[in-house]
């Protein structure tokens, strides 16, 4: 992968190839999806930023701003509070802070979006994780008085961990700091210079005023010295197609379809979503773990045969060979198979109350396989504001970032998540009451940064 650095008005922006998204169709156009979370620490206006994109947009409906406008009459406010359009808990209405993740759908007439507000506060980094793990963007916000802080790097590291692709800096508040350029220019350059040394392959700065509405949607008149997009139109042009030739092709099997009617006797169909990549008729495949080797006979997408498949359909696909598959196995083409293992080496983030101990018994879930395991060694905790590793803590408390060996009870076919987040990913389950414990990403932990090319020169369980 390749990385280049350019700057748009004071904006500095490294771009990379490393995209991903989902295209869909709508009324015959080619629309695409983009997925993206927000994320900042307390109080810096991430509830307000969404509540005027939303506003701006004109994608609030009518009845949805009378309700914030009177739940702000009622407080005193003048003005509408647009965070409480996406602060819906009453807790979070009355202490002023996003707990949950809330998500809000909107589009306008170049994209579609899936927005996950994340909180910002230390106690619900957990929070974060899972409304960035499936995001193509990530927007994180600095209050323009106090720069980066502790809990901006440590959004940034989230970020990187989870292979987010696309980071956008959202300097808010610069009506506070009278719209200095100076101010936007010093965070701008300290939050890329440590995003960069993450790996993470984009990073995007804008200045903005959530509350006065600057850059968000229309551009400020009170910043001419930023000749960069707005919030919305750089996420509305920012790249999120597939490279469908280079991706693993993974179909994790959901369901066997044998319906063994008069109609259809000997129809035997393995249904499921496919995780990545494309799968053709003809082509050789391999059903993991078991490693038995057949030809891809047919493809039926919503009852119809097709010749080609990509992700994210839902197919059925048809093997020339009749072979044990079940639900769990993961059909691949037998010339990018990934190894089964035992032993996973993964980066994960705890996300229950209970901590996570060396000799955890626990289940582990990957696509739709659920496993026994047992955790052999917790090696390092990250701690997040400097990147320094705690060695052998032991366990890891809610919240905490850290790398974990693991021992499954049979093999699984594992891609690192650096090569696909969908397959690269699981989690542990807790198999006393069904508890999710922890979100594991197998492989390295941070992307190796690219360097800046200067265009001058027991119970079955002791395994």
């Amino acid at each position: 992968m390749t990385s280049t650095t350019t700057v748009t008005g004071t904006a500095t922006t490294v771009t990379s190839t490393a995209v991903t998204g989902t295209a869909i169709t709508v009324t015959g156009a080619a629309v695409d999806t983009l997925r993206f979370a927000t994320a900042g620490s307390v109080d810096d206006g991430k509830s307000t930023l969404v509540g005027r994109l939303l506003h701006d947009s004109k994608s609030v409906l009518a009845d949805q701003l009378e309700a914030v406008e009177r739940a702000s009459a009622s407080r005193g406010q003048e003005a509408p509070d647009l965070a409480l359009l996406t602060d819906g808990l009453r807790a979070e209405r009355e202490q002023g802070i996003t707990i949950d993740v809330a998500y809000r759908y909107f589009a306008t007439p170049r994209r579609r979006f899936i927005l996950a507000d994340t909180p910002g506060h230390v106690q619900y980094t957990r929070n974060m994780v899972t409304g960035a793990s499936t995001a193509d963007l990530a927007v994180v916000l600095v209050d323009a008085r106090n720069g980066v802080i502790e809990q901006t790097r440590r959004h940034a590291a989230v970020a990187a961990l989870l292979r987010v692709p696309h980071v956008v800096l959202a300097v808010n508040k610069m009506d506070l700091v009278e719209y200095k350029e100076s101010v936007f220019a010093a965070i701008a350059e300290e939050f890329t210079a440590y995003a960069s040394e993450l790996g993470v392959p984009e990073i995007t700065a804008i200045p903005i005023s959530a509350l006065a509405g600057d850059n968000v949607v229309e551009p400020s008149a009170n910043m001419d010295w930023y000749g960069g997009p707005t919030v919305l139109e750089h996420l509305e042009t920012v790249p999120v197609s597939h490279d469908l030739a280079h991706c693993h092709a993974r179909l994790p099997v959901q369901y066997v379809i044998r319906p063994q009617t008069a109609e259809h006797p000997d129809y035997r169909g393995y249904a499921g979503q496919i995780a990545a990549g494309t799968f053709r008729v003809g082509e050789s495949v391999t059903v993991l773990p078991s490693g038995r080797t057949t030809r891809l006979a047919g493809i039926d997408l919503l009852g119809t045969p097709v010749n080609v498949a990509w992700t994210p359909q839902s197919v059925t696909l048809l093997l020339e060979d009749d072979i044990d598959i079940s639900r769990g196995d993961l059909i691949v083409p037998s010339t990018d198979a990934p190894a089964t293992t035992q032993d996973v080496d993964a980066t994960v983030c705890h996300v229950a109350d209970q901590p996570l101990t060396v000799g955890h018994r626990v289940l582990l879930k990957h696509g739709t396989r659920t496993v026994k395991a047992i955790v052999k060694d917790i090696p390092s905790r990250l701690t997040l504001d400097d990147l320094s590793l705690h060695p052998h803590p032991g366990q890891l408390v809610a919240n905490d970032i850290g790398r974990v060996k693991i021992r499954t009870a049979e093999p699984l076919p594992l891609d690192a998540y650096a090569d696909s987040r969908r397959t690269g990913s699981f989690i542990l389950i807790d198999p006393s009451d069904g508890t999710t414990l922890t979100a594991g990403m197998v492989g390295e932990s941070f992307a190796a940064p690219e360097p800046v090319k200067d265009e001058a020169d027991d119970d079955g369980w002791d395994f």
